[in-house]
């Protein structure tokens, strides 16, 4: 079969799945060499051609290094606390975890309002910036974002050629810092544009996280819809036992 065909894509994409299972699951950690691709060929049933193309898309995912001469090994990848109970801007966190932290803005325009723009109280047509944006850590795609503020709450000279890297910094800057948010979680499989952007494949898993974030006055002053790269972070949630209260004597 040639390389690229429907069929020999879908069994690389299966191969390639079933190896960054066993490296996010630590079967296979970090250093490790790979089978050779006669190995891995012989185990799996699959062509030759197969293996490069599923390996390929471990290399270029950050994955799996190569390394000539001797073959391909598992990466040094790091997995990023992700604290959800904190407004820490994404930059910091990955710097924080030691990684390096790097963010690309895509696209950044004023634009007429939509449905989804409801939380943020806007009136229909009203003006607000949406902002296009991919975050890196060790150069890799970790998390896509697209974020919308009402275009009222930011300066009139604001320059959009030269947008500050920080929504949360512009947002203090126009006087209205990020106080607190809301967030919601779930899994959602990659589409055709998120996959392009994180490179990953179609339809693999991300946590989506939508979150709505407030001023001191409770002002809602940013929408966020973010799409992560789930084997990146590790997620965490700091919890309290509710206290019960006390039945009211009549």
């Amino acid at each position: 079969m040639a390389r690229g065909m429907p069929g020999e894509t879908l069994l690389a994409d299966r191969l390639r799945d079933q190896l960054l299972e066993d490296i996010t699951n630590s079967q296979l950690p970090p250093g490790t060499k790979l089978p050779t691709e006669g190995e891995l060929s012989k185990r799996f049933g699959v062509s030759r051609a197969t293996v490069r193309e599923a390996v390929r898309g471990l290399v270029e995912a950050g994955y799996v290094t190569r390394r000539r001469g001797s073959g391909s090994y598992v990466a040094e990848r790091r997995r990023m606390p992700h604290g959800l109970d904190s407004t820490l801007s994404y930059l910091a966190m990955i710097e924080n975890a030691g990684a390096k932290a790097g963010m690309r803005v895509l696209d950044a325009v004023f634009e007429e309002s939509t449905n989804i723009d409801s939380v943020l109280h806007v009136r229909p047509g009203e003006k607000v910036l949406a902002v296009e944006r991919v975050r890196t850590a060790d150069d890799q795609p970790v998390i896509y974002s697209r974020d919308r503020i009402p275009a009222r709450l930011l300066r009139h000279d604001l320059d959009l050629a030269n947008l500050d890297p920080s929504l949360f910094a512009l947002l203090r800057s126009c006087g209205h810092a990020a106080d607190h948010a809301t967030a919601t979680l779930r899994a959602v499989p990659s589409t055709i544009c998120t996959a392009k952007m994180l490179r990953v494949r179609r339809g693999k898993p991300l946590l989506y996280i939508e979150e709505v974030d407030y001023d001191r006055d409770g002002t809602p002053v940013m929408l966020s819809r973010e799409w992560h790269v789930s084997e990146a972070f590790d997620v965490r949630i700091n919890r309290r036992a509710q206290v019960p209260q006390a039945p009211r004597m009549r």
